[in-house]
């Protein structure tokens, strides 16, 4: 791994419900490969921030995206709701990492999560199963959460680990990529989705690497299964010829494919896996699929988490939560501005769900004394 750089709702009050709402505008699938479609592709996918005037002791969102809340309400306000769906179900977390987890950082190694994210994903893991799902290797997302708590799906959900020997730990029998490492002391399985793929994946990362050297602020990152081309720290005036750069290359692989994140231009295989594949692979894995028992939660910022947003919203039984301070179109039913109201909606998750578990023992012990006192009447 490397990289290079150069110079649904349950509440008749809620968003409307899943199948009346209209499809996102913007296009989620691939766009052709030329370079005129990428670059008009790159400015969808990499809006400019608006300012949005939000502190400790103000409420007065910017109008435009105040307006954008009413059709996807913040889940901080509307979190009695969420909580009310997930009542009595097992609740499945599945996380972005990027933008989601750690702020969005000019270079891609510098996105470090904050200790005290940490601390509240790792208590989220106690009470929920969770996974953490990212454009980037598990090795890298691993590195920077260091938790063996969770679930890690790389590479958007191209390469997912689990502990091994806890309880739905997962495994595929599906896979010939399938083998074991070691992080911290804790054996980790491995699912592969495309590891025959990996040679050519390390073949067009170099190719990409002496291709761009010359654009300044462009990167070439070696996320495992994919390639990413960074363009963030690139003029807006070049980004038409870091696609070309990318398009020249890509004609001689017809077995790879482009989509596009924040900034970012990523190239994958030609295979029917993405995040949202990753959260059904997930689910099943851990015996948590096709149930009513079961409210799996997405909460992602990138244009690529539009795919787990999509079957969550499909089978009308989790949530989607998208991640913006920009104004935008997406398959998510609610949102939350920035990573620090992630962090807060998260610590209220734990809360309620600690509560919820306290009042289920206290319950219980209610019922066994009662069941007590009949016995000695």
């Amino acid at each position: 791994m490397g990289s290079h750089a150069n110079g649904s709702t349950c509440a008749g009050d809620g968003p409307p419900p899943m199948e009346k709402r209209k499809e996102p505008a913007f296009p989620l699938k691939t766009m052709p490969l030329h370079a005129n479609g990428w670059l008009n592709d790159m400015k969808l996918s990499s809006p400019t921030a608006v300012p949005v005037n939000i502190g400790s002791n103000s409420v007065a969102f910017d109008p435009i995206y105040r307006a954008w809340t009413q059709k996807y309400p913040s889940a901080l306000n509307a979190f009695e709701r969420i909580v009310a769906c997930g009542k009595g179900k097992k609740i499945a977390l599945f996380l972005d990492y990027d933008g989601t987890l750690s702020p969005i950082v000019d270079e891609p190694d510098n996105a470090v999560m904050s200790d005290q994210m940490r601390e509240v994903v790792r208590s989220a893991a106690l009470h929920l199963p969770t996974a953490i799902i990212s454009g980037r290797s598990c090795d890298k997302v691993f590195d920077f959460v260091r938790l063996t708590e969770l679930y890690y799906a790389g590479s958007h959900g191209m390469d997912i680990m689990g502990p091994v020997g806890k309880t739905g730990s997962v495994t595929d029998h599906r896979s010939r990529g399938t083998n074991s490492s070691k992080k911290q002391d804790k054996e980790m399985q491995i699912f592969q989705a495309a590891s025959e793929f990996l040679p050519m994946i390390d073949e067009v990362f170099g190719l990409l690497v002496d291709k761009v050297r010359g654009i300044d602020g462009a990167r070439v990152e070696n996320n495992k299964f994919c390639v990413s081309v960074h363009y963030r720290n690139v003029n807006e005036k070049d980004w038409a010829l870091v696609a070309r750069c990318t398009d020249d290359v890509l004609k001689a692989y017809p077995r790879l494919r482009l989509s596009h994140g924040r900034k970012v231009l990523e190239v994958r295989p030609m295979v029917d896996w993405n995040k949202g594949k990753a959260v059904e692979f997930l689910l099943d894995s851990l015996g948590l699929a096709d149930s009513d028992e079961v409210l799996p939660i997405y909460i992602g910022d990138d244009r690529t988490d539009e795919d787990a947003f999509k079957v969550l919203r499909g089978n009308k039984r989790g949530l989607g939560i998208l991640v913006s301070s920009v104004p935008k179109e997406s398959q998510a039913l609610y949102s939350l501005l920035d990573p620090p109201e992630v962090m807060d909606f998260l610590k209220r998750l734990v809360k309620w769900k600690e509560e919820e578990e306290a009042q289920r023992i206290t319950v219980k012990q209610l019922l066994v004394s009662v069941d007590d006192f009949r016995v000695n009447l």
